[in-house]
């Protein structure tokens, strides 16, 4: 009888923890970075290749860092919102285009040199945003993905809200929505601001 209890306890307790664990969103993914300093990085400026930026250039202001890529599906979806969002001017965004070509997996890599490939990406980037709008005050090209890596990038779209000390406060994972936009992003925007 002892024995019946303890099969019918562990029964009830694995089905709590299944119902539990589908109510979580499986893009809440917590990060380790949020409440530390941005990962540092100096990266070519899309439109002027011989410039670079990094996290220091920003400060003083809270800004959005948004991954993205031309080959990411997601980021399609996001990019009306972002592109909108941009024409009020308050947050400056800043994309971050990862691994333009390495991430695209059309290429193989061992046939293309290093200037190939960065004058393929930087041609690939800009024609995208020419085509669906650039809503970027500019874009840094993370060819190989090392910034990423930092970063914890783990798939693009990713957005990371960063404060004008330099701290990151919040990553999103996933496309941007409006509802996003305005019930997450925006309102700590306007915290951090004050």
């Amino acid at each position: 009888m002892n024995r019946y209890y303890w099969i019918v306890g562990a029964f009830a307790a694995l089905v709590a923890l299944l119902a539990v664990g589908l109510k979580l969103n499986p893009r809440d993914v917590p990060s380790p970075l949020v409440g530390k300093p941005a990962p540092a990085f100096s990266l070519p400026v899309l439109a002027e290749p011989e410039r670079t930026i990094g996290p220091k250039d920003m400060q003083g202001q809270v800004w959005l860092l948004n991954v993205w890529a031309s080959w990411c599906v997601s980021c399609r979806q996001e990019h009306p919102v972002l592109v909108e969002f941009s024409k009020n001017g308050k947050v400056p965004v800043i994309g971050l285009n990862y691994k333009e070509v390495r991430g695209d997996g059309g290429f193989d890599m061992g046939k293309l040199g290093a200037d190939e490939e960065k004058a393929l990406a930087f041609k690939r980037a800009a024609q995208w945003l020419a085509q669906h709008g650039d809503p970027y005050r500019l874009t840094v090209m993370d060819l190989d993905g090392r910034v990423g890596i930092d970063y914890g990038v783990y798939g693009v779209p990713e957005t990371y809200v960063i404060d004008k000390t330099g701290i990151i406060r919040m990553k999103h994972t996933g496309p941007i929505t409006p509802d996003v936009l305005s019930a997450k992003i925006l309102p700590l925007v306007a915290e951090l601001n004050k």
